[in-house]
């Protein structure tokens, strides 16, 4: 019952078609960040400069005193780092400690029923909070994606799917069920939660060989002996930070009332639906089917990045229980409606498949497998069905701008009076020009506020003069300084494409050559937004 189209020279109604056997993740880049992605907050990786027992009151020390669940009996020193995160999320960042609480509500039932079936320790429904703040859209700087913080590799050892279509990292229920059943090896394999947990955040193989040189079996006496490890061995500050993180937060969770937090409520869990949906369903129409606006749609299926399923298999969808009857009656009869995560494009003179997919930004094997066809000939007349890419409005009314939006950012091209910068966004070119990211948009015929390195954009309303002084005080706005550390296999131009820079300036801050060689464990300074 796939959704494929068949029969499209023919503008037949019919919404299946037979699907390519080819799977297309094995066609297209799978690395591209959704636009909704969503950065981890730096309340995820802070390291927070508190001296232990600042500003603790007496209340507060004996919550941090008190013992339950995996916090077995701490030395002092051990206790040290505990202390300085929990004094660091119950104040310096006690806001976004409650935003976190608050966002948590929809998935922690489901979170403890999973654990529970597994028998998994309570306390671990809180790992999540550790990893994203509970974000189901969060991705790393590094790759790692959903609530649960999955790398790919790992995801997929798992039976999480990421590619083009879908990121199953983003599947709040199918990532859980994941996480238990790898928290439980791990714990199978190190018969320690605190290692589990180490093991969780840096790699089983790594604290496998970091235990090993080290001669022990405990996390804590692994930290202590830390720095005589070699620096291939050695454990990263964010692995050494993430267990007393982890018991930190967990000591403020069991005790939200005493510590002035709002209480978590059990009863905010999204009462939803399971379907299958086959191969190409249009998302939009279904949404629609069930009287609901893509976004309401992808909050409940936020693993979904086109509006379109993956043609290649049959994927899950959650649907709100009061609304699932006339969602599911449009799966079964899905020519009810009109197309809506598709546009039906009628090629014209001059078309390709190139200037096709850099029209909707779609990649060009993905439209052929859409399309049923290996060949590079278009005619004109010809219609070409084109898959929605996840934005807030349909692919179909998004083309009805498109020829206008083409237009704009031609002429804006030729007209621009600016270079985009390494970091530079919408919002800083703005208040540097005295303008607004609406205008800026308008001018320059963009659909989303993401901007790349060496861009043109033209700046309205703007003189010679004043756009040369607008432009010094944009090159002075201050990014944040990363510390990177060079890993086995980079270089130079590898690093400037995962963060975003010119090899020029990665150079330059760094007082290197363009031809200089680096060597693993290195560090350079990166300056990224």
């Amino acid at each position: 019952m796939g959704l494929f189209i068949a029969m499209l020279a023919a503008g037949c109604s019919t919404k299946t078609a037979p699907v390519d056997p080819a799977p297309v993740e094995e066609q297209v880049s799978e690395n591209q960040v959704p636009e909704d992605a969503e950065a981890l907050e730096p309340e995820i990786a802070a390291a927070p400069e508190v001296a232990p027992g600042e500003d603790l009151t007496q209340t507060e020390q004996a919550v941090l005193n008190q013992r339950f669940g995996l916090l077995f009996d701490l030395e002092p020193h051990e206790n040290e780092e505990v202390e300085l995160f929990f004094t660091y999320y119950n104040h310096k960042a006690r806001k976004t400690m409650a935003r976190w609480l608050e966002r948590s509500q929809p998935y922690l039932p489901y979170v403890r029923r999973v654990f529970t079936q597994y028998g998994l320790p309570q306390d671990l429904v809180l790992l999540p909070f550790v990893e994203s703040g509970y974000n189901v859209k969060a991705y790393s700087w590094a790759g790692a994606g959903g609530m649960w913080q999955f790398m790919r590799g790992t995801g997929r050892l798992y039976g999480l799917k990421s590619d083009w279509w879908i990121d199953e990292r983003r599947d709040p229920y199918k990532a859980t069920d994941a996480a238990a059943r790898h928290l439980k090896d791990l714990y199978d394999k190190f018969g320690d939660w605190y290692l589990a947990l180490a093991a969780y955040n840096a790699g089983e193989g790594k604290i496998s060989r970091a235990l090993k040189q080290a001669g022990c079996d405990d996390f804590f006496e692994l930290t202590e002996k830390n720095r005589k490890l070699s620096r291939r061995i050695r454990l990263k500050q964010e692995t050494r930070h993430y267990v007393p993180k982890f018991i930190a937060i967990s000591k403020i969770f069991q005790n939200l009332d005493t510590l002035g937090f709002e209480p978590v409520s059990w009863d905010m869990e999204d009462e939803v639906t399971e379907v299958k949906v086959p191969g190409g369903t249009d998302l939009l129409a279904l949404a629609r089917a069930g009287n609901m606006s893509w976004k309401e749609f992808h909050d409940l299926n936020p693993a979904f990045r086109r509006q379109v399923s993956p043609p290649h298999m049959e994927a899950v969808a959650y649907l709100p229980a009061d609304k699932a009857d006339k969602m599911i009656a449009y799966l079964a009869e899905p020519g009810s409606r009109p197309y809506a995560g598709y546009t039906r494009y009628r090629v014209r003179s001059g078309d390709s498949w190139w200037r096709i997919s850099r029209r909707y930004g779609v990649p060009i094997n993905v439209l052929k497998s859409v399309n049923n066809t290996r060949s590079n000939t278009l005619r004109p007349g010809q219609y070409v069905m084109v898959p929605g890419n996840g934005s807030k409005t349909s692919v179909a009314e998004a083309s009805m701008v498109s020829t206008s939006t083409a237009k704009t950012r031609a002429i804006a091209n030729e007209r621009g009076n600016y270079v985009v910068r390494s970091g530079d966004t919408l919002w800083t070119i703005s208040q540097s020009f005295g303008t607004t990211v609406n205008t800026l948009k308008k001018a320059n015929g963009l659909r989303s506020s993401r901007l790349k390195v060496g861009q043109k954009l033209y700046i309205p309303n703007s003189s010679n003069a004043a756009t040369k002084q607008a432009v010094k005080e944009a090159e002075m706005v201050k990014a944040q300084l990363v510390h990177y550390k060079v890993r086995r296999g980079d270089n130079l131009y590898s690093i400037s494409r995962k963060f975003g820079v010119k090899v020029s300036d990665l150079c330059r801050w760094n007082s290197l050559s363009a031809k200089a060689t680096i060597y693993a464990g290195q560090k350079l300074k990166v300056y990224v937004q």
